[in-house]
């Protein structure tokens, strides 16, 4: 029998007898960290560092109304110093339709409108998450879903008696959909960004309690901070 690769916690939802949470234990315990301009390759079918594009090469993709139009809102109090193509995203509109009610950031030079590039004076980076940091605020209230919950990924199942499972894990390959597979690199693949000084669950606290509740998280860190405990490593760092 093949031993197992990863550990998970279920956590019934207090107070709510048809809900639960299932929780990726091995992620949240390793030392993965974002390695954005560090050594991040990128998600091209090549290795692409020297762009400095992380995840930013596809534009994000939002189906909620509300976050489409705050991120458009905030997108005109940017300065020409804190976003390269402000002229251009606020001509043409930083959202282009994806789907029915989905939309998509706006590509420029082949990647999303609001990444500034290694040319820049400011430097590469997401120009809303720069300009959040500067005004004292979270970068995650002001980024498109996606972009702050990367690389974690949650998922709601409601089975045919009612129950809802909650998943919260690590973002891989295929939630990119078909053209996942044909990334050169991954982060959460690689050995390369299990590099930080703290496990996930402290890294991506703010995430973390933005996803699951502040009350679903302390329940979590108890479990996971209990003592005559070894979590096991996760695969990208046993494949050192």
């Amino acid at each position: 029998m093949t031993a197992p690769s990863r550990e998970w916690v279920t956590i019934p939802v207090p107070g709510k007898e048809r809900k639960q949470w299932q929780i990726d234990v091995t992620f949240l315990m390793s030392s993965w960290r974002c390695i954005f301009g560090q050594g991040c390759q990128g998600v091209l079918t090549e290795p692409a560092p020297e762009l400095v594009e992380g995840c930013c090469s596809y534009g994000a993709h939002e189906s909620e109304v509300k976050v489409k139009d705050k991120v458009e809102k905030l997108a005109k109090k940017l300065g020409d110093d804190e976003w390269q193509f402000k002229s251009i995203g606020l001509k043409k509109g930083v959202w282009k339709k994806a789907a029915k009610d989905e939309w998509q950031t706006r590509l420029h030079k082949d990647a999303c409108i609001f990444l500034n590039r290694p040319d820049f004076e400011g430097g590469p980076g997401c120009a809303l998450h720069v300009a959040a940091l500067e005004a004292g605020e979270r970068p995650m209230d002001w980024k498109p879903d996606v972009c702050w919950q990367l690389p974690l990924r949650l998922e709601d199942k409601l089975d045919d008696e009612g129950y809802m499972t909650s998943t919260l894990r690590e973002w891989k390959r295929r939630d990119w959909g078909a053209g996942g597979e044909e990334f050169h690199w991954w982060c959460t693949d690689s050995s390369e960004a299990f590099v930080g000084k703290e496990p996930v669950y402290k890294y991506l606290r703010e995430e973390i309690v933005e996803l699951i509740g502040q009350q679903v998280y302390d329940h979590l860190v108890a479990l996971l901070e209990r003592p005559k405990w070894t979590p096991l490593p996760h695969p990208a760092v046993k494949r050192r």
